[in-house]
């Protein structure tokens, strides 16, 4: 019999991962095929630092490894959101959202990726305008609109936080 695993912490991590030419890939969910999305995860303890959670993530997900630190980008944005219901038995009883803390990577091309098979069944490297339109979450949606502000010009200095219906 196998151990139970502990609820999911309710702060997580969205990495979207670009190419200088803004190219970002987009992997489809396992477990939702058809919902395509960036990297994201959450925190595997209170105390993790947000960038830990996103270098396991990257790597988990994509097995790229991130080498240099400057690559990683926090953008200093929260997004709030309602967990959708299909995915609430992940959570303790009665937690319904989740903090969402944005980051991207940029990487210097578009290189291959090995997919975790439990999490996605395939990926693609889309156009930015065309990574938004395949996927699913609107948070992930708006957080590549906006990565041409944030590739070229870097996060703001202080933290936003915006809440999703």
């Amino acid at each position: 019999m196998s151990t139970p695993r502990p609820p999911k912490i309710p702060e997580s991590v969205l990495v979207v991962i670009h190419t200088p030419q803004l190219d970002v890939l987009v992997m489809e969910r396992a477990d939702h095929p058809g919902f395509w999305q960036s990297v994201t995860g959450s925190k595997d303890s209170l105390d993790e630092p947000l960038r830990t959670t996103c270098l396991r993530e990257v790597e988990e997900e994509t097995g790229l490894h991130i080498e240099h630190a400057d690559d990683l980008c926090d953008w200093h944005l929260r997004n709030i959101y309602e967990i959708y219901p299909v995915w609430r038995h992940r959570y303790a009883p009665g937690v319904t959202q989740n903090t969402e803390h944005v980051f991207s990577l940029r990487v210097p091309a578009c290189v291959p990726v090995r997919l975790a098979p439990r999490e996605h069944l395939n990926y693609r490297w889309l156009p930015w305008r065309e990574a938004a339109d395949v996927c699913f979450s609107p948070s992930n949606a708006e957080a590549i609109l906006q990565l041409p502000r944030f590739a070229f010009q870097g996060p703001p200095h202080d933290v936003h936080e915006r809440t999703t219906p």
